[in-house]
């Protein structure tokens, strides 16, 4: 799947995402505190929105970045090999996030493998989305993550459980790139 491809396929979605919930573009671009020009742009798939950007547009429709890219994902099987997995590029910081699990299975968690290059950080704002926490897995290098007014440096095999409920940024302080894991989960039951 190209850039482009993805880029149309994200701009449908929101699109539909923001019709589903009867907003207008200046009322989600109010929302997500994006102009509402860049947000038509997106949704027309003539722009390629940063990490940064789609997830102020996510808090806006009260969905998570990975449940944008999943749904913008054909429905689909339990299987998906690594060669059909959804690949994402960020234009701003060269963050890599490729889609693990199969689309469309109705599951409530989510995988993503993120590539993070040597010096790189990108962060999100993490709008509260309720009933969603998520985990980070360090699989390869060392990743710093601020969150909040929290700092946590992960080495290979930690793991750091987060909600969405505060400001977040991962930092990749190392000369070589970081592999992580993210696992998304929707519906969590808390205490």
């Amino acid at each position: 799947m190209d850039a482009l491809d993805i880029d149309d396929r994200l701009g449908a979605r929101i699109r539909a995402l923001r019709a589903e919930r009867g907003l207008t573009l200046d009322a989600l671009s109010a929302a997500a505190e994006v102009s509402r020009a860049m947000l038509s742009r997106i949704e027309r798939g003539e722009s390629s929105p940063t990490a940064q950007l789609l997830n102020r547009i996510c808090g806006g429709l009260g969905v998570t970045l990975s449940a944008l890219f999943a749904a913008a994902e054909a429905a689909g099987r339990p299987l998906v090999r690594r060669a059909e997995q959804q690949v994402w590029r960020d234009p701003g910081s060269g963050y890599v996030r490729r889609n693990v699990s199969p689309p469309g299975t109705g599951s409530a968690a989510e995988l993503a493998e993120i590539e993070l290059p040597p010096g790189a950080c990108v962060g999100f704002e993490n709008r509260r989305v309720a009933g969603t926490d998520q985990h980070v897995w360090a699989l390869d290098g060392a990743l710093e993550v601020e969150l909040g007014s929290d700092a946590y440096r992960l080495e290979s095999g930690d793991c750091l459980f987060m909600r969405f409920d505060r400001p977040v940024l991962f930092r990749n302080p190392t000369r070589r790139p970081v592999r992580y894991a993210v696992v998304i989960s929707h519906g969590a039951v808390r205490p």
